[in-house]
């Protein structure tokens, strides 16, 4: 399968907890598609919001396709993803729990189509975040020490 990852939202791993991964196409304009395929789109502030019915992918920014002109889109508009009925209602049934989000974690071009991978999430606290930069420098001088005595 070639898979090229074209967006990647890097903080989500650090802000949550990722439980369940699923993938979803998404429902976009020919501008959007050439500027994604470009690799010009950010998911840093993108989220994803479930209806019951539908799931939308919101503010995820895709810049404008130059060429388009006048034909172009809103760089943030609504983009509706598309999921089987059975997966919808899972996030549904997931996110109506107390702390459970929905969190768009990476775009990537798989068999020539932009799909979108999502996860169930729930957010971690402050002491959690620290902890995880603590360990990481333990491991990062950890590492330094070996490569010194070398």
């Amino acid at each position: 399968m070639n898979v090229k990852v074209l967006a990647k939202n890097r903080k989500a791993g650090f802000e949550y907890y990722l439980t369940e991964h699923f993938e979803a196409g998404m429902a976009l304009r020919g501008s959007e598609i050439k500027s994604v395929r470009a690799g010009q789109m950010s998911l840093t502030e993108a989220y994803v919001k479930v209806d019951g019915r539908q799931a939308w992918l919101l503010n995820a920014h895709i810049a404008p396709y130059e060429p388009a002109s006048r034909f172009n889109h809103d760089p943030t508009r609504p983009r509706r993803l598309l999921l089987h009925h059975k997966e919808i209602q899972e996030l549904w049934n997931a996110i109506r729990q107390k702390g459970m989000t929905i969190v768009p974690t990476r775009v990537y071009l798989k068999e020539g189509h932009a799909k979108l991978e999502i996860a169930l999430a729930r957010g971690k606290k402050l002491h959690d975040k620290r902890e995880i930069i603590a360990r990481r420098e333990v491991e990062r001088e950890m590492s330094r020490q070996i490569t010194r005595r070398e």
